[in-house]
């Protein structure tokens, strides 16, 4: 019997299911209470041993705790490590990451890497790209792991968050109450507790932030559709200004780095809107408990170091917990655990090209309305596109359609009154040209939802498709993430192809950096 969790990529928390996370959690809880009693042969069951294995750490952002940790887990696997520097590596010098990683795939019988990059969703753009590429060569597929990823996400540090909340609450997975407190627009930390906090049965979540860095839409948005009680502060004081306050704080430093000069001239008021103060301890129950990431900024932190002997520090206990749940990470990825899981596993979701329908043509020739559309004996007429926009974004989709469907040839186009006053629609006839292939309907369905396709015989329309929002857009020439830190834009001059999936009424996730796009904006 294998693991199923052999060779997996874990881009983001929901690349474990909820029982995976549990049960990831369940074998470091194991883990950590053998190492507690000194019980070689318990602590022996987690070693791989297999020095035939790669771990391979690619941090091409400086990092200490989340780097330091995965090596020390690799090497309580005593497995082969290969650490590649920020500054050392042929990174550096602009060398190809999709070229660089299936070169050293073929180096281990089997390859673990351990990514930090500021490109967003390269994990899983490596999952696609050297997956393909060992199936090839007949090699075992090579498990990627998210070590952070620009303001994306950081899964690994969710699940030793996620593990330190456990503790606190004795195992108990009814219920949990949260303050995330400091720069949640840029801290990938928060970002990923959308997902991580589904491993509670009730869950209430208090954004303590000044609205210039303020949970995202998209992530606040998210939260609301898990069924969490969200509530809103613009600070610290106004927090402890009511009644109703969590007892456990997830605190996150303020990310300038990734400030535009407009925050940075804010900086210092919104630095103290989450720093806590020495006057707000005594209104902290005994029971609370403070939580970060760290380190801390030296010079501000938002917990000061006047809190470190006090009981509400959490977050050293939390630091040594990154160790116990990395060592069952790259545990649960080598294939050496989860033989044993039976819980619900991660479903990928299906994506169904139900988007084109057929629906019944209306034997009848249609009046010659149209200005400058002469009607079609034989051939096709695309109508409905744009319907309701402007005519100028009508005219841009006309363009977009017959670009992407090559129809350079003797046809007439234009935008016109749909019928209602205020309302518009393109037209494209195309005498001649009697049908388009199962694919080539398909891009048009993908370029242009709402439009309606009609096939012409001696003067009739015979056929008609109508299309919908497609539930995924990819393989299209034109489109593109607009986020210029995704592993998939043009700027980093990778071979990714860019892929969008529906979130959403006529929104879309980019698959790679999960950064939402309204339909129009993917072009």
């Amino acid at each position: 019997m294998t693991s199923p969790f052999a060779g997996r990529t874990v881009q983001v928390v929901r690349d474990l299911s909820v029982d995976e996370q549990v049960y990831l959690y369940d074998q470091t809880r194991r883990l950590k209470e053998a190492l507690r009693d000194g019980d070689r042969d318990a602590v022996q069951r987690f070693r791989v041993d297999q020095p035939e294995i790669g771990v391979y750490l690619l941090f091409l952002e400086d990092s200490t705790r989340t780097k330091e940790s995965f090596r020390n887990a690799a090497k309580f696997h005593r497995v082969k490590l290969n650490d590649f520097a920020v500054t050392g590596s042929s990174f550096s010098k602009k060398e190809s990451i999709t070229d660089t990683v299936k070169m050293l795939v073929g180096y281990s019988d089997q390859s673990i890497f351990i990514l930090r990059t500021r490109h967003e969703g390269t994990c899983r753009w490596l999952e696609h790209a050297v997956g393909t590429y060992t199936v090839k060569r007949g090699l075992p597929p090579a498990a990627f792991v998210n070590g952070g990823d620009g303001r994306h996400e950081h899964p690994t540090q969710e699940f030793l968050d996620e593990f330190s909340f456990l503790e606190q609450l004795a195992w108990d997975r009814s219920h949990i109450h949260i303050a995330l407190v400091g720069d949640l627009f840029h801290g990938r930390t928060v970002h990923s507790k959308v997902d991580g906090l589904q491993v509670f049965g009730e869950v209430e979540v208090d954004l303590v932030a000044p609205e210039e860095i303020s949970m995202p839409d998209y992530y606040l948005r998210r939260m609301e559709e898990c069924g969490y009680a969200v509530r809103r502060f613009s600070g610290i004081d106004e927090y402890l200004s009511q009644r109703r306050i969590a007892p456990i704080w997830y605190f996150t430093r303020l990310q300038l780095e990734r400030m535009g000069d407009q925050l940075l001239d804010k900086a210092d008021r919104l630095r103290d809107s989450v720093t806590f103060r020495r006057d707000f301890v005594r209104r902290m129950d005994e029971e609370t408990r403070f939580y970060h990431p760290l380190p801390r900024h030296q010079v501000t932190p938002t917990i000061p170091t006047f809190l470190d002997d006090t009981a509400l520090n959490g977050w050293e206990l939390q630091s040594v917990n990154g160790y116990y749940t990395r060592v069952i990470e790259v545990a649960m990825v080598a294939g050496h655990l989860g033989k044993d899981f039976q819980g619900r596993p991660r479903v990928d979701p299906d994506y169904a090209d139900d988007f084109v329908h057929e629906v019944e043509a209306r034997r009848t020739r249609k009046p010659d309305y149209k200005v400058g559309i002469k009607p079609v004996q034989d051939g096709i007429v695309i109508d409905h596109i744009g319907r309701g926009s402007s005519p100028g974004e009508i005219w841009n989709q006309i363009d977009k359609i017959r670009r992407i469907l090559g129809l350079d040839r003797v046809s007439s186009h234009g935008v016109y009154s749909s019928g209602e006053r205020i309302s518009h629609k393109g037209m494209i006839s195309l005498p001649d040209l009697l049908e388009l292939a199962d694919h080539e309907i398909k891009m048009l369905g993908a370029s242009a939802p709402g439009c309606t396709l009609n096939i012409v015989k001696k003067g009739r329309v015979v056929r008609k498709y109508r299309m919908g929002m497609p539930p995924r857009v990819y393989n299209l020439p034109g489109i593109s993430c607009k986020n210029e830190d995704c592993i998939s834009h043009p700027s980093h001059h990778e071979p990714v192809t860019p892929e969008f999936l529906r979130a959403a009424g006529d929104w879309y996730t980019c698959k790679y950096c999960e950064r939402p796009h309204a339909f129009g904006e993917i072009w």
